[in-house]
């Protein structure tokens, strides 16, 4: 078998969330031949995403276009390097394992966190963790254990993040207790005061993590209908396909979902499910959460900068 056939086969599985016996059908191969090459190029993928699952500059020295070319964010977001928000894969495992992966799904699931830049390209994923997992708890272990791996935002810069993180020096969360999701701005009414003014150009700008990850889950199946793999090889797919993600976006590979995602800034594909969860930070208390009063200022000077400029 080529690598190419290979690839084929691996690309087919994932995109359709195929089983073995319908892949050994359609490229006329053994289970054990299908198996064997699936985990090969899976191993393949887990190394590229190494090198292109990360930011182009660690230092983020470049202004995103998407904000110098916008007006609506320039300058009051010039710091934005990006968003991370976290999603939930469904998991097969173990009947005796199932409790701490049951979360509010209802069936067990991975909380997955992911980072994306600006252009719409995942620079960090993190896996593993059961359904059970609060967002906070996950991010605030991945600064303290991942610190020599993860792309920290330097001094200035930050990360745009929901209602269910807490505003913390580089990472930027919303006014809480007022509206905030697009779809909660899409009845007509005015977006009124200093906080829904800042929530609502915060929620615009950081939903392109929403659309990313919404992208992601329409082009590979899989991530929706997992196989029954081992949970080791479950956490590799959904590496495996946030570098195959990142491939088809750099190289201007022809994509429905991306082309309909770039004709319109506010394409939905249908992750608005996953809206309002996990945003009582109270559920789990982090470390770092003493050091929001800076990211507080920063909010506020942001918020009335917005509000001066309506005004104009």
């Amino acid at each position: 078998m080529t690598s190419l056939e290979a690839l084929a086969m691996f690309l087919w599985s994932c995109a359709h969330s195929e089983t073995n016996r319908n892949v050994q059908n359609k490229f006329g191969k053994s289970g054990e031949t299908v198996s064997r090459k699936f985990g090969e190029v899976l191993d393949s993928l887990c190394l590229l995403a190494k090198e292109i699952v990360r930011p182009p500059d660690y230092k983020f020295t470049e202004i995103p276009s998407k904000i110098k070319n916008d007006r609506r964010y320039w300058p009051h977001f010039e710091g934005c390097i990006g968003a991370i928000d976290g999603t939930h894969i469904p998991a097969i495992v173990p009947t005796k394992d199932q409790i701490c992966y049951i979360g509010r799904k209802g069936y067990p699931t991975q909380n997955v966190m992911l980072v994306c830049n600006l252009d719409m390209l995942f620079t960090f994923v993190v896996v593993g963790w059961p359904g059970t997992a609060h967002d906070t708890r996950i991010l605030s272990c991945v600064i303290e254990e991942m610190k020599s791996v993860f792309p920290h935002p330097p001094e200035g810069k930050y990360y745009l993040v929901d209602a269910g993180y807490p505003n913390m020096k580089g990472y930027l969360s919303p006014f809480k207790g007022e509206r905030y999701h697009i779809p909660d701005f899409r009845d007509g009414s005015q977006v009124e005061g200093m906080h829904e003014v800042f929530n609502h150009a915060h929620s615009s700008l950081r939903n392109l993590i929403e659309r990313t990850i919404g992208v992601w889950k329409k082009r590979w199946h899989i991530l929706c209908d997992m196989r029954p793999f081992s949970l080791i090889k479950q956490q590799k797919i959904i590496v495996a396909t946030t570098a195959l993600h990142n491939f088809i976006r750099m190289y201007g590979l022809e994509d429905e979902e991306i082309n309909k995602n770039d004709d319109n800034s506010e394409y939905m594909t249908g992750r608005e499910e996953d809206i309002n969860i996990n945003e009582d930070v109270g559920l789990y208390n982090p470390k770092r959460v003493q050091d929001g009063g800076y990211m507080n200022r920063v909010r506020n000077q942001i918020a009335l900068a917005l509000m001066e400029n309506r005004n104009v």
